[in-house]
């Protein structure tokens, strides 16, 4: 094997991608505004990690109730962001005939949330595959802000074509 097929199989296991802007991403998942709440993704490694940035901001339509007086992110929306991070992982591993696919949640485990995420926050979610199994992927994920962080949580989900 020479330099080009290391470099080819590197690709295919576990290479490391530059930053996927929010086309990209919108490319793979299909999640829209106000659904899309994955602004970018950073140091993706195919099959084994991602790293996705969600800008917070008080424009997001969720704030106008979740509480006007203390406007908080809602754990489940920050296991959403999770999920849409994990989501681009499969679609960046799987290739370009993997857009556009489904994932359904199966189950979520250990979720704890540790802090507030509030507007003017720039959480980091990290996210870990754990395993896969034909069409059924297990991820751990941290939700991080300024290096802390603010939730976490383990899951399962199932990957679908688009009916």
């Amino acid at each position: 094997m020479d330099a080009t097929d290391d470099s080819k199989a590197a690709d295919a296991a576990g290479s490391t991608l530059e930053t996927l802007d929010i086309a990209r991403i919108m490319h793979a998942i299909p999640h829209r505004y106000p659904f899309l709440l994955v602004d970018r993704v950073v140091d993706l490694l195919r099959n084994q990690s991602a790293i996705g940035i969600k800008n917070v901001t008080i424009n997001e339509n969720f704030f106008q109730g979740h509480f006007p007086q203390h406007p908080v992110m809602p754990g489940v929306l920050i296991i959403e962001s999770m999920a849409q991070t994990a989501a681009v992982l499969v679609v960046e591993t799987l290739g370009p005939g993997a857009a556009g696919k489904l994932v359904y949640f199966m189950s979520i485990e250990g979720a704890k949330f540790r802090k507030p995420v509030v507007p003017g926050d720039q959480m980091r979610i990290h996210v870990t595959k754990e395993r896969q199994r034909g069409n059924i992927w297990k991820f751990a994920a941290e939700a991080k802000v300024d290096g802390k962080v603010v939730a976490e949580a383990t899951y399962a989900a199932m990957i679908l074509d688009e009916r």
